[in-house]
């Protein structure tokens, strides 16, 4: 007889689809949290009981519907094209605003939206051989990657180490005849701050450049957040100056991944973002996003979500959220050698440690080891590692077992004291260059991390490393390791 289920994807003959599913049940057991307010990164969760069932209906209704041709659905077009409106109006345009015509396209995630914005801005410019954008460094990895697709020069702007935002003048004298967009986060991902967006609009303005205000992250919270009486600086299409806008629905307006939208003040600086191409037999192709099929599921389900809450369900989850990033800014304050890197302005509560005999990254494990999912982030440019929270409505019930689980990791963290590397690896990550990784090296530092067989809970040992090494070489570490586990499964 044979196996149906093998021990790959394609078994010889095929699996029932209940096992099927207690299959992946069985995988997924072993995946972080995604429910319940324990896990500070990655996912969104809001608590809401049936919202899950919703969007999974939804999602079933148009999976199969494609969004490459527009006219043959028109289920689809007008759910897009709903959802695109409600996130103008809620970002400062549409009728009756000073940004009446805004126009936008639903993209995969935050990064395809902003890879977007930077093609748009490029292809606006083909009067320029070697376009450049200017991009504070704590603006998102996402400009960087983009850069690095569409052959842009990327230039960076340092941030203040007090208030983690960038001074206007260096954007300013960043901004050469080769820019085609400036760039303003709102907030940045790491620190959740707020830069200084009506500035960053002007000077770019004044030199007839584009700017884009990356608020995948708070674009859906900002919002709000003012409405609830929070002092949130201008950072949307009321701002003069400001050209285009992300905001990503499978973050805080907590529709399934993944839906962004990438808004433009009008149509026509939209219109560099589109593809089309007729020089060949086929079908003529044009598209407003990178994919050209596109599942109708995920803008659907971002449909029905929207639709569900309404605006007095993102103001409840809204508060809700505001005072756990509140509880949790306290629970951090509480414990001596620690402190928060900056004041939380949004949805995020970021810390560091003042203590040499605490580390960091050890703590991360501890929290790991109780139960409590947070982001480690390396030490750049003379800001500290630091511990990052990202806060859902989820996380309200949670708060007040958080303070005691930190208070005790932080204990059991300056027990075992700071991790300990070889002094001859650590030299050796200060040493190496990329190019001397031989796979045989790799291997030998992915075994002695612990690395290799799967993704592992203790990573204090493997931030250290990548920390010591110097930021290209860090790169390369990141891509060998992951590429470890990444392996076909035969």
């Amino acid at each position: 007889m044979t196996d149906t289920a093998g021990t790959g994807a394609l078994p010889v003959e095929g699996v029932p689809a209940a096992r099927v599913l207690d299959e992946i049940r069985a995988l997924r057991a072993a995946d972080r949290p995604t429910h319940g307010g324990r896990l500070f990164a990655y996912v969104y969760d809001p608590g809401v009981a049936g919202l899950d069932e919703l969007a999974q209906a939804a999602h079933a209704e148009s999976a199969h519907v494609n969004g490459l041709d527009p006219t043959a659905f028109p289920s689809l077009l007008a759910m897009e094209n709903a959802v695109v409106g409600a996130a103008a109006r809620l970002l400062g345009g549409g009728p009756g605003t000073s940004a009446p015509d805004v126009v936008g396209s639903v993209t995969s995630g935050g990064t395809e939206s902003l890879i977007l914005a930077v093609k748009a801005a490029r292809d606006a410019r083909p009067d320029l051989a070697e376009p450049r954008i200017v991009v504070p460094v704590s603006g998102h990895a996402a400009f960087a990657k983009a850069a690095h697709y569409l052959r842009v020069a990327l230039d960076p702007v340092p941030v203040d180490p007090v208030t983690l935002r960038p001074a206007v003048a260096d954007v300013a004298a960043a901004i050469r005849p080769e820019t085609v967009l400036v760039v303003a986060s709102a907030p940045s991902y790491a620190h959740g701050v707020v830069d200084p967006v009506a500035e960053i609009a002007a000077v770019a303005a004044a030199a007839g450049v584009r700017c884009h205000v990356d608020a995948c992250f708070g674009g859906w919270t900002l919002p709000w957040l003012r409405r609830l009486g929070t002092s949130v600086p201008p950072f949307d299409f009321a701002v003069p100056g400001v050209t285009s806008i992300s905001v990503d629905l499978h973050k805080y307006a907590y529709a399934p991944k993944g839906v962004s939208v990438l808004l433009h003040r009008d149509a026509g600086l939209r219109a560099p973002q589109f593809f089309a191409y007729a020089d060949w037999p086929g079908y003529t192709m044009v598209n407003p996003v990178i994919a050209s099929t596109r599942s109708g599921g995920p803008i659907a389900a971002a449909y029905a979500t929207l639709r569900h809450l309404g605006e007095d369900g993102y103001l409840r989850l809204a508060a809700l959220t505001r005072d756990a990033v509140a509880g949790l800014a306290d629970a951090v304050r509480a414990v001596d050698g620690l402190r928060l890197l900056a004041e939380p302005e949004s949805t995020v509560v970021c810390f560091t440690a003042d203590d040499p005999g605490l580390d960091l990254f050890v703590l991360v494990d501890e929290l790991t080891a109780r139960g409590w999912h947070t982001q480690p982030q390396l030490a750049y440019a003379g800001l500290p590692a630091s511990v990052h929270l990202t806060v859902t409505a989820a996380v309200a019930p949670r708060v007040a077992e958080f303070g005691p689980a930190l208070a005790e990791a932080v204990v059991a963290a300056r027990a075992a004291g700071p991790v300990q590397l070889p002094p001859e690896l650590l030299a050796l990550a200060g040493s190496l260059t990329p190019e001397a990784l031989t796979p045989d090296l790799i291997a030998g530092l992915a075994a002695g991390l612990g690395l290799g067989a799967g993704p592992a809970d203790r990573m204090a040992a493997v931030n250290t490393l990548l920390e010591a090494a110097p930021v290209r070489l860090r790169e390369r570490l990141l891509v060998e390791f992951v590429g470890l586990l990444q392996r076909p499964t035969w």
